[in-house]
């Protein structure tokens, strides 16, 4: 005779307050003791991650070059456009709670109106915004940590 074993779905009721987590941010932000600064991450859902990759993807129809719509088997073909940069751009935005990149005193202070050109602006040198976009996607979860060795040996092959 077979028992039951109840399953209690208690495991899987989670917090649903945010994360936010720290990470140094580039060597080239100091504050006034000569210390790295420290950024906080929050850590976006799958939902919100997957929400700003959609508002940058546009399906149209494709077309030949006289601009009539191509069709395979009577089915209309589609095209996809979409702006990867842009939408990685987004998510750092999205991500990171201090240095808040969507602050009004400081979009204005790079006379800024559009926020996801804000990472390119605070961190213009490819070195901080290569920083920048590892230690955030890190903390999403969308890339693999790289230990400061690893690191140095890439450095070193490259």
């Amino acid at each position: 005779m077979a028992t039951t074993v109840k399953k209690d779905l208690k495991y899987f009721m989670r917090s649903t307050e945010a994360e936010v987590v720290t990470a140094p941010g580039p060597d080239s932000f100091k504050d006034e003791d000569g210390n790295v600064i420290n950024f906080e991450i929050k850590v976006l859902s799958s939902a919100e991650i997957n929400k700003i990759n959609d508002s940058y993807r546009k399906r149209s129809i494709a077309t030949d070059k006289r601009g009539n719509p191509l069709t395979n088997g009577n089915e209309i073909v589609w095209k996809t456009e979409r702006d990867n940069a842009k939408a990685s751009r987004h998510i750092i935005v999205e991500a990171l709670q201090y240095p808040n990149l969507k602050d009004p005193d400081l979009m204005k202070y790079y006379n800024c109106v559009d926020a996801t050109e804000m990472p390119l602006l605070v961190f213009p040198k490819t070195d901080e915004y290569a920083h920048v976009t590892r230690i955030v996607m890190q903390a999403l979860g969308l890339a693999d940590a790289v230990s400061d060795d690893e690191e140095l040996e890439a450095a070193k092959n490259s």
